[in-house]
C-alpha cells in the first residue's frame, strides 16, 4: 500500500479514479446489451495498492464519473456502493495473505473472491431491476442470470490483468 501522506493519497485516489473511467470506457459489447470492460481490474488494483477505503473510493468515483458522462447517471450511486461491496470481497481476500500476496496464484484467489462479490452484486441489481419492471421473483432472477456472461468475462479479464500488473505496480509505488 502507498505511504501515508495526504497530498500523495489524493493524487493516487484521483489517478485510480481516472484510470477506472478510462478502463470502463474500453468496452466489449455483449449480446445481452451489457458490456465487458477493464474498470473492475483498476478497482481491484486500487484496493490492493491503496487499501480498502481509498481503493474502493477511487473505483467508485471512477465508475460514477463514467456513468454520469455516458448517460447512466441514474446508476451512478449504485456503482459507488457496489465498489465498496466488491472492494470488501477483494480486501477480504487480501487479508487472507496478510496484505502481502507473494505469488500469482494468490492474486488469482483474491481475484476470484472479488469476482464472487461482483457476480452477486450484479445478480442482485438485475433481479431488483426486473422486479421493478413488473416480473415476479423467479422470472426476474432468471432474466438477471441471462445478463451475467458480461460480468463473468469482466471477472476473468480482471484476474488476468491484476495477475500481470500487481507486482510491477507494487514495486513502483514502494519508491
Amino acid at each position: 500500500m502507498i505511504r501515508e501522506n495526504s497530498a500523495r493519497t489524493i493524487v493516487f485516489v484521483s489517478l485510480f479514479a481516472a484510470l477506472t473511467v478510462i478502463g470502463t470506457m474500453i468496452k466489449i459489447p455483449m449480446p445481452t446489451g451489457a458490456f465487458a470492460h477493464l474498470g473492475n481490474a483498476v478497482l481491484l488494483l486500487a484496493v490492493l495498492l491503496l487499501g480498502y477505503t481509498k481503493g474502493s473510493l477511487a473505483g467508485g468515483l471512477g465508475f460514477m464519473i463514467f456513468d454520469i458522462l455516458n448517460g447512466y447517471a441514474a446508476e451512478a450511486p449504485y456503482f459507488l456502493l457496489e465498489s465498496f461491496v466488491v472492494g470488501a470481497f477483494a480486501y477480504g481476500g487480501f487479508l487472507l495473505y496478510k496484505k502481502n500476496p507473494t505469488h500469482v496464484w494468490q492474486l488469482i484467489v483474491i481475484g476470484s473472491l472479488t469476482g464472487v462479490g461482483k457476480l452477486l452484486m450484479t445478480q442482485l441489481k438485475n433481479t431488483v431491476r426486473f422486479i421493478f419492471l413488473g416480473n415476479d421473483l423467479p422470472t426476474a432472477f432468471a432474466a438477471a442470470t441471462i445478463k451475467l456472461p458480461a460480468s463473468l468475462i469482466n471477472v476473468v479479464t480482471t484476474i488476468v490483468i491484476v495477475a500481470l500488473l500487481y507486482f510491477p505496480l507494487k514495486r513502483i509505488l514502494k519508491r
